[in-house]
């Protein structure tokens, strides 16, 4: 692989779109080739899986196959849009990766995070982000935030704030456990002081002659 896989992480209302856009153009302003994708999606056939899991009423889809389903969109991304793009030595920009995985149903459905690295393995091999930004916030300013977008709720906004601390402590042990690859960034602050953070985290890992 001679591209770049930088993967953005967060719970719901963290900023994730917006400052997904800023690290794509920062990579543009550098000369890279940038492909942005996100997950559950990124195919036509990920994207199908996507609204099939995020219009499903909590009831009407079980942990397990909410699992299943992330794994097989996950497949069908890496093959047909994640691999290639990084073998053509492209930058490839994706909201959310198996990050998300072990946060939201390892963490927050309380899955096994053992049957979920196995899957892992399956789909990936070992191929792993190069570089994990996590934009933190409390769950309570989350919430607020997604309130405040006036849109109907999926599937996962629809979950209380206890799941959300789960995902949340989730992400912040695995940020703990790979420190190299899984940078947390403060998204409480302004959005200047996020994106300035951003920036020294990318000026300090990629550079020109990397590319």
């Amino acid at each position: 692989m001679q591209g770049r896989f930088i993967t953005i992480e967060g719970i719901e209302g963290v900023g994730k779109s917006t400052n997904l856009a800023f690290v794509a153009e920062w990579f543009r302003q550098q000369g890279a080739t940038v492909v942005v994708t996100r997950e559950p999606g990124g195919t036509e056939i990920g994207e199908r899986i996507r609204r099939l899991i995020l219009d499903t009423p909590g009831a009407g889809l079980s942990a397990t196959g909410e699992l299943l389903l992330m794994f097989a969109a996950r497949a069908e991304h890496l093959h047909s849009l994640i691999e290639p793009a990084l073998q053509r030595g492209e930058v490839v920009i994706c909201d959310r990766f198996t990050d998300a995985t072990f946060a939201y149903q390892g963490g927050g459905r309380e899955l096994d995070t053992a049957a979920i690295a196995t899957l892992e393995t399956l789909v990936q091999g070992s191929l792993r982000p190069h570089l994990t930004l996590l934009l933190d916030a409390d769950t309570r300013l989350s919430a607020e935030r997604v309130a405040g977008r006036g849109a109907a709720k999926d599937r996962f906004e629809q979950e209380r704030e206890a799941f959300f601390g789960r995902v949340r402590e989730a992400y912040l042990q695995r940020a703990a456990a790979e420190p190299q690859r899984i940078r947390v960034i403060d998204a409480s602050q302004p959005l200047p002081a996020v994106q300035a953070d951003l920036r020294h985290i990318l000026e300090k890992e990629f550079s020109k002659t990397n590319k």
